[in-house]
């Protein structure tokens, strides 16, 4: 068995210099996104999310981002799901994007929302059949007895609602409008590039620099 104390990589793939960084973190991110994407690294739209319950305990998981714009970052889930649950106690999150490849995390804190109902059916309805189906067959974070309840719980609801299943009532999407972003990039000798916005009462985006 490896030694994980002793396990070691130095970051020289990249830097991030304020004089190329972006003013505005949206941008910034849309930069890396699509470098990620161009990149052909594994699952780039996949991200943290972490999440607060009643008793302040901390969960994460991973989930997908669906979509992005100046109001804030979409995925979709059960809404009776622990995240789910969670998020309407303590309406606040955290995302991270680690693409490995690129030795860079994006990270992503703000207040959290359900989306409208309208944006919630046309991302459902774009869905393939059998994910549809699923969104009916999985009560997402409760016990059940084994995998076979789950077929026979998605077999129900395709004898139910055939080739167009209504999205479930307890399934749709959250954005997190973000209040601060971070921009880390691995450097040489691990003297990291950390960059962070943040916004402001005005709602002006400041940026500075942290240490590593």
């Amino acid at each position: 068995m490896k030694d994980i104390a002793h396990l070691r990589k130095s970051y020289e793939s990249g830097e991030l210099e304020e004089a190329q960084a972006h003013s505005e973190p949206l941008q910034q991110f849309e930069q890396w996104l699509h470098a990620a994407l161009d990149a052909g690294v594994p699952e780039p739209n996949a991200m943290t999310l972490a999440t607060v319950g009643a008793d302040g305990r901390p969960s994460t998981r991973i989930v997908l981002i669906k979509d992005y714009d100046a109001r804030g970052l979409v995925w979709y889930t059960n809404y009776d799901s622990r995240k789910g649950r969670e998020l309407a106690t303590h309406p606040w999150a955290a995302l991270q994007f680690h693409w490995v490849e690129m030795e860079r995390v994006v990270r992503i804190e703000g207040r959290v929302e359900r989306v409208t109902e309208a944006e919630s059916d046309a991302y459902y309805a774009s869905r393939p059949l059998d994910s549809r189906l699923g969104a009916w067959a999985s009560p997402q974070s409760q016990p059940i007895e084994s995998r076979a309840t789950l077929v026979a719980n998605a077999a129900r609801a395709a004898a139910r609602h055939g080739l167009n299943p209504p999205r479930p009532p307890h399934w749709g999407g959250f954005r997190l409008d973000p209040d601060r972003w971070e921009f880390w990039q691995g450097r040489k000798s691990r003297l990291h590039d950390r960059l962070v916005y943040q916004r402001d009462a005005t709602g002006t985006w400041q940026r500075l620099r942290l240490a590593p």
